[in-house]
């Protein structure tokens, strides 16, 4: 797509927040990206433009049918003040599966990450420095076609919005409580597991605030069909490292490829640790933990990026893991990947992209205002391609 993206000034900025306030999706920048989808045209109209409110019709595909898919992806601040993503193109290829399986026309992977890097860089000044901070990207597809009847829509809407987030442990890095779901079920084999769609998101919090009363963080969903097997957790992929191995389900169409996912997997292979992706029972992990085989679990996703489990609780069965403490691989985990994300570690595995910048000359224009004589210098950061 060699499409330009145009650029649309807001008349006013926000007030940043404070770097101790952020959290997570709290707070949204001052512009967004968008673009548009017709049958006649494709793709078009790619623009940044103000963030604020869209127009729909009521009878908008997404309100009724769901036709919606997303990703999610972060911009760090380096301690040398450069600016990397983390796999961007691996987000971007999991969009267009998440598409294919929701019946979306697909994107161009390379066009929507330098629209990706263009947005960024228009609001640099958004992204915090401190310690486990970033900026949260979020991309997603939704249909907009103004007609009632479960079909395909015949258009859509691409947006891109960012949000500077907080860290996801805040101080320290806290195992979490685990409660396996035996009644509810999330996705199967055939369905959308795999897709990241708003869908799998709302057939899964009722489980979530069942957990919640009952003490506990997060879900962790079994198969859909013999609901014995391990699949993931409601926010994350997950890992169990069984004396010297670390395994993690396999991915069988109902499970989400997470990017982190697949990160860790790499980084573990290229360690020497022995990685086996297989179908686990639910059963067969509670025996390991009786047998003391169980040494730590772990779930992995782009907000936490490493989050350690402390707890789980399966029907009348509990497991403390670890002594209820950060394991050390999970630990080390943690360190490599957010130091490779922010700069610190060396990248020897290609990961992050660098968004460079080119500052333009200053523009002085000088502008007479009665008898004074008023100087206004405009400066703008751009991407280079």
């Amino acid at each position: 797509m060699g499409q330009s993206i145009a650029f649309q000034k807001a008349d006013q900025l926000k007030t940043k927040p404070n770097a101790g306030e952020l959290g997570f999706g709290k707070y949204f920048t001052d512009y967004m990206f968008e673009m548009d989808y017709s049958l006649e045209e494709g793709w078009h109209d790619p623009k940044i433009v103000p963030y604020g409110p869209i127009s729909l019709d009521p009878a908008a595909t997404i309100f009724h049918y769901g036709q919606e898919v997303f990703e999610g992806l972060k911009a760090y601040r380096t301690e040398d003040k450069r600016v990397l993503l983390f796999r961007p193109d691996k987000n971007m290829e999991r969009m267009n599966q998440s598409c294919a399986r929701l019946n979306i026309p697909k994107i161009d992977e390379k066009f929507v990450i330098k629209a990706i890097k263009k947005l960024v860089a228009i609001e640099e000044k958004w992204i915090p420095s401190e310690p486990g901070q970033s900026l949260y990207i979020r991309p997603f597809i939704i249909g907009t076609d103004p007609a009632l009847g479960v079909h395909p829509s015949a258009t859509y809407k691409l947006l891109i919005i960012l949000s500077p987030v907080g860290s996801y442990f805040g101080n320290s890095m806290s195992p979490v409580k685990i409660y396996v779901e035996d009644e509810y079920v999330r996705a199967v084999k055939g369905g959308v597991g795999y897709a990241k769609t708003s869908g799998n998101y709302a057939a899964s919090l009722k489980a979530q605030t069942k957990s919640e009363e009952l003490g506990f963080d997060q879900v962790l969903w079994l198969d859909g069909v013999e609901h014995k097997y391990i699949e993931e957790v409601g926010s994350m992929n997950i890992f169990f490292k069984i004396d010297d191995e670390v395994w993690t389900p396999a991915l069988n169409g109902s499970i989400l490829p997470g990017v982190t996912r697949d990160s860790v997997i790499g980084l573990l292979k290229h360690w020497g640790v022995t990685v086996k992706e297989k179908k686990i029972s639910v059963n067969k992990l509670f025996k390991k933990a009786e047998k003391q085989k169980l040494k730590e679990v772990f779930g992995t996703g782009t907000a936490a990026v490493i989050s350690p489990v402390g707890f789980l609780k399966w029907e009348d069965h509990v497991i403390k893991v670890a002594n209820g403490k950060t394991g050390k691989l999970s630990q080390k985990l943690y360190d490599t990947l957010t130091g490779i994300q922010t700069g610190k570690i060396e990248d020897k595995l290609g990961w992050t992209q660098e968004i460079k910048f080119e500052n333009k000359e200053v523009k002085k224009t000088k502008v007479k205002a009665e008898s004074e004589e008023k100087t206004k210098i405009e400066e703008k950061a751009v991407v280079t391609d």
